[in-house]
Order: structure tokens, then C-alpha cells, then sequence
């Protein structure tokens, strides 16, 4: 047994699947926030002040006039108030469901500073989208052709984002996903009662039909295809490809069965046809404390689990999940613990029985551990420590991550790069959508100056 294991045997581990009634496990991953109908639209709008300098504008990293489309849903037109989004925000869809707007746009409204309670800017912009989505209308076609075509490697929000602006500006756009599927996590990582009903695949079919875009899935950079033939058969290149690789408890997790990824099982739940068919635990830990903790913790319990436990090696103003996210995953049964780090794994028979932890405490601005242990019996044990990024040779790296500048641009010619594979990025969809945005108007700048050298 390695090092790293402890011989303190729990419970047989039990872990099946359909452990809840099919109507209930319906309703655990139905939508867990309504749409709003069109009375209860025009309500939420008359709330909004229109203010001149709108800080929620200033909040929103895609730069959506927020006054603005809510003020076209007050005056009932939603269609309008959809294109006004989509123009700064092609995911506005996606964002209005995932996005932490209790720490952005919502979190700067005026009415939350006065009265505590902002307007449903989430909410509303999910409505006007909703229903541009659910018209049929493609608001969007390609631009004039312009002769150029470009890479985009990774069919994820960043790349969606640039590949939609780039067609619309008239490049021919050959979209590279290593996945079956487009819409990278949107449509393998995010909690399933989050986007029910396919949303993440319709709103990538939605993108693709402004036209110009050849997606070819099933394709990686660095297995089918390298940098450098991308360089030589494209205009120019530009990378989202996210972050590949998973962190690692370093306690030899890699021997015992029930020890899982929980970005690979969130995946998994995503592309079953019926939750009921993914087996969990009556105990589970979690590890982590980020959105992917929160998310893997309360789809296990929404699964059947009886007893969940996030564990996090600092305080809770310290987890990169916002304090409504934990709330959440807290009204679901999950309990959260703080001031502990992972120390070793209990094993029997080579299944992970539980995990021992050991007390941590702030010093001088440092985490160190107290000596004191728990120990938690489990049937499974989830890692949420945050993601890696993959090798990216012939890059200037930074933290590991790909260093570029204000337009996104890496540090070899004609290559742009976006989304949580750069330095300085916010792991956020919006913010992914930003930076494919972003990285499109340079690359039309730089295509365009080289057409007139």
C-alpha cells in the first residue's frame, strides 16, 4: 500500500445508480431558474433607472448596454433587445444562465446598492435571448468575403466567439474541436440543471448558421494537426483551447478506484440521456472550492447521494465560487468545510473508504497545517482542484498559461490566443466570450494592414 494511503477501513463502499425515482430526478435536473414570462419581463424592466453612466455596462466584461436592451423589453421588444446583446455578447444566451451576475452586472446595479435587491438583469437578458432563440430568426450572415481564412482551434466559448465575428467581418473561419461536440465546457462542464434541454448545443447551432465556419471535430492540436501547419495553410491562427489538464492531489489517487475527476464525471452527467443512468455514492467528499466543487457536490446530491461534503483548505471568503454558489449547493444538503487540506486517501481493497484531513491555519499570509487530523469516510471522493493547461510550444508563457497582450496576440507572428488558456484570464465564459471578440478585431486589423503593405 502506498505511503499516501491510510489502513483505517470504513464502511463497504456503496455506490449504484438510480438511487431516486425518475419523476424526481426529472425535477432535480429541470431548470433551476424559470424563465421569466412576459408580464413578469416587463415588471423586472420598469424596475431599471436607465442610469446615463450605468455601472452595470462597466461591470459586464462583454460590454452589453444593459439600459438599453432592458429598456427594449419594457417597450416590448424583446427580438430587439436580443440583437442589442448578441452584438456585444454572441453567448448572451449561455451567460445569462451561468453567469455570475450576483458578482458582476447585478452586484454594480444601483437598485442593489439602495435597496438590496437589483434589478433581474440575469434574468431579462435570458428572456430576450430566449426568444430570438425560439423564433427561428438568424439575425446574423457573413461578411463580404475578403479572401482570408483563419484558424480558430477550440470550439469552446472564446473560439465560437471569434469564429462568429470573423465570419460576420467576411474571413472564411476553419474551426478546430478536439471533442465530438462544439461549446467546450458549456457543453461538458457546467451543471446540467443549469442548461437543460441541449441549450449549450442549440446555441453553438445557432452560432455556426451565420455561415463561413467549417467546424471539424474530433481533431487536437499537437495529436492530428501542429501549430506550425496551421501557420502555413492559414492567415492566422488563433487558440482556445482551455485548460486540458487536471490538477492532482499528489496522494497516489491514481491507484484506487472510486478517487474521480469531477470535471470528467460533470461531463459524463452532461451527456447521459437519464441521470439515473450515472451511479453515485451514499458519501461523497468533494474536494475543491471552486464552481466545479459546487457543481459536482450538489448534482451528487440532486443524484441521490445522502451525505456531501465540500472541503476546502481556507476560509469561505476565499473560494473562487461566489457566496451564492455555495448558498446553493447548501440549500441542496451539501455541507461545506473549511480550514482543511487533503493528507491522505483510506483505502481497502483498492477502493478509496475515505479521505483524512488535516487542520490548516493562516500564518503570516501562509497556509500550513496544525498537525490535527479528521478523518471522512466516503464511497467516493472527487477532485475540484482547479484545471492545467496543456504544452504550448513556441509560446511565451506566463504562469503556465499563454501570455498575449491587450489584443490578444501571443508572442509568434500571427498567432492570437483567448479564453482560460491565457495569462490573466477570469475562467469565465463571458470573459472567454470577450476575448474571442477581442482577438477577431485584431486579427481583421492586422489581415486588413497586410492587404494594404
Amino acid at each position: 500500500m502506498s505511503q499516501d494511503h491510510v489502513a483505517i477501513v470504513f464502511a463497504e463502499p456503496d455506490i449504484a445508480a438510480r438511487r431516486l425515482p425518475s419523476a424526481t430526478l426529472e425535477a432535480n435536473f429541470g431548470d433551476i431558474h424559470p424563465p421569466l414570462d412576459r408580464h413578469e419581463a416587463r415588471v423586472a424592466a420598469d424596475r431599471c433607472l436607465f442610469c446615463w453612466d450605468a455601472p452595470c455596462v462597466t461591470a459586464c466584461p462583454t460590454g452589453i448596454d444593459i439600459p438599453l436592451f432592458i429598456r427594449q423589453i419594457a417597450a416590448g421588444n424583446p427580438l430587439v433587445a436580443a440583437k442589442t446583446i448578441l452584438d456585444a455578447n454572441i453567448m448572451g444566451g449561455m451567460c445569462a444562465r451561468v453567469c455570475p451576475t450576483e458578482t458582476l452586472c447585478e452586484q454594480a446595479c444601483v437598485r442593489e446598492a439602495a435597496e438590496g435587491a437589483p434589478v433581474k438583469i440575469g434574468l431579462l437578458q435570458r428572456h430576450a435571448t430566449d426568444a430570438l432563440m425560439e423564433s427561428g430568426r438568424q439575425p446574423y450572415r457573413q461578411g463580404t468575403p475578403t479572401g482570408r481564412n483563419v484558424a480558430v482551434v477550440g470550439a469552446g466559448p472564446a473560439g465560437l466567439s471569434c469564429a462568429h465575428k470573423l465570419a460576420t467581418l467576411g474571413h472564411e473561419v476553419t474551426l478546430y474541436e478536439a471533442r465530438e461536440k462544439p461549446a467546450g465546457l458549456n457543453e461538458y462542464g457546467i451543471a446540467a440543471y443549469k442548461t437543460p434541454n441541449d441549450f449549450a448545443a442549440r446555441e453553438a447551432e445557432f452560432i455556426l448558421g451565420v455561415g463561413g465556419i467549417a467546424l471539424k471535430t474530433g481533431v487536437a492540436l499537437g495529436r492530428d494537426i501542429t501549430l506550425e501547419t496551421l501557420r502555413t495553410e492559414h492567415d492566422a491562427v488563433f487558440l482556445a483551447l482551455g485548460l486540458s489538464a487536471v490538477n492532482a492531489l499528489g496522494l497516489g489517487e491514481e491507484a484506487l478506484d472510486g478517487v474521480e475527476d469531477a470535471v470528467a464525471f460533470i461531463a459524463r452527467l452532461r451527456q447521459a440521456k437519464d441521470p439515473g443512468e450515472i451511479a453515485i455514492g451514499r458519501r461523497v467528499v468533494v474536494i475543491g472550492g471552486g464552481m466545479t466543487a459546487i457543481d459536482m457536490a450538489t448534482q451528487a446530491r440532486r443524484l441521490g447521494a445522502e451525505d456531501v461534503t465540500i472541503v476546502y483548505r481556507r476560509g469561505p471568503e476565499s473560494m473562487a465560487a461566489s457566496r451564492y454558489e455555495q448558498e446553493l449547493a447548501q440549500t441542496n444538503g451539501v455541507l461545506i468545510r473549511h480550514w482543511l487540506k487533503p493528507k491522505a486517501l483510506v483505502a481497502a481493497g483498492g477502493r478509496v473508504t475515505g479521505v483524512t484531513f488535516e487542520y490548516t491555519q493562516a500564518q503570516d499570509g501562509r497556509l500550513t497545517g496544525t498537525g490535527e487530523t479528521l478523518n471522512l469516510p466516503c464511497d467516493q471522493a472527487f477532485k475540484a482542484i482547479g484545471q492545467a493547461p496543456g504544452g504550448f510550444p513556441a509560446l511565451a508563457l506566463e504562469g503556465g498559461r499563454i501570455r498575449v497582450d491587450a489584443e490578444r496576440r501571443t508572442s509568434l507572428a500571427g498567432v492570437w490566443a483567448g479564453g482560460d488558456c491565457i495569462a490573466g484570464g477570469q475562467d469565465l465564459t463571458v470573459a472567454a466570450v470577450e476575448d474571442g471578440k477581442q482577438a477577431a478585431l485584431s486579427i481583421d486589423r492586422a489581415l486588413a494592414a497586410r492587404a494594404t503593405a
